[in-house]
């Protein structure tokens, strides 16, 4: 059994479909073990959840996904908590001149993956959702689907992020 069922077998009564669907998001769809793992490991980080970013971070080590995937995802996970807010707060206020002001954030690890690029922005896509920016998911999204993913690969990682959201909300 892995550490996130360990976990989920946790979950009260009232969260017996959020351990039911985690329990299939981790094991079926388009993603890649690697994908799969990175994207929870990134949700789980961005949900500030020590026993769920543990969880997901032994399951990742078990299934053998690399330290670089790993690595990808801390990235993502720090950086869209960064750039999550940022432009969330850029869209909420929607102000011209909000818009026209430069981010002066660096982000240059987007640009440099330990992996795949593709990957990297699937992870930033999933954690952007997880956060609710919606300038984020939408240039998240772009740049995986134009990375060559599909919409499959959008719909499973997003599906992921909801889950472990659910996940840690049903732990409190």
């Amino acid at each position: 059994m892995s550490r996130l069922d360990e976990l989920l077998r946790e979950l009260p009564e009232a969260a017996k479909d959020v351990r039911l669907n985690a329990q299939a998001v981790m094991q079926q769809g388009a993603l890649s073990a690697a994908q799969r793992h990175g994207a929870a490991v990134a949700c789980a980080l961005t949900l500030r959840d020590a026993d769920l970013a543990a969880a997901v971070l032994a399951d990742a080590a078990a299934a053998g996904v690399g330290d670089g995937v790993i690595d990808d995802a801390r990235a993502a996970a720090a950086i869209m908590g960064m750039n999550n807010v940022y432009y969330r707060f850029r869209h909420m206020i929607g102000k011209e001149a909000y818009a026209r002001k430069p981010a002066r954030l660096r982000m240059q690890r987007l640009a440099q993956p330990k992996t795949s690029k593709v990957d990297l922005e699937l992870f930033s896509l999933a954690v952007s959702a997880v956060t609710g920016c919606e300038t984020c998911v939408r240039a998240h999204e772009q740049a995986v689907v134009e990375g060559g993913l599909t919409d499959e690969h959008v719909h499973d990682a997003v599906r992921l992020a909801a889950v472990l959201h659910a996940a840690a909300i049903a732990r409190i």
